[in-house]
């Protein structure tokens, strides 16, 4: 069974993904791997005040497309125009 990890928007919308899939951010592998005993890596949960539903939702799918390029699938990433500024602003914060 894979490992999951929680991801919260700033609504409080769940997404559980694979801790894989939530790796190719940097900020979030740092959250759920550095020492010091943070709740993200006790819990596996990490809460995004400041990021929408609509957004973490495809921050969650670009980690899996990612994942599948990676891997030598090359295949189209979808991303609404009226999505870009704050996709933008997210990416840079994740470090995706």
């Amino acid at each position: 069974m894979k490992e999951t990890v929680k991801l919260i928007s700033a609504e409080g919308f769940e997404f559980v993904i694979d801790r894989e899939a939530a790796m190719v951010s940097q900020t979030i592998r740092s959250m759920l791997t550095s020492p010091g005993g943070f709740s993200e890596s006790k819990d596996g949960v990490v809460t995004f005040p400041d990021i929408s539903t609509t957004v973490l939702e495809k921050i969650c799918q670009y980690f899996y497309w990612s994942l599948q390029y990676s891997r030598g699938k090359e295949t189209e990433f979808h991303i609404e125009p009226e999505l870009t500024l704050e996709l933008m602003m997210a990416a840079n914060y994740l470090h995706t």
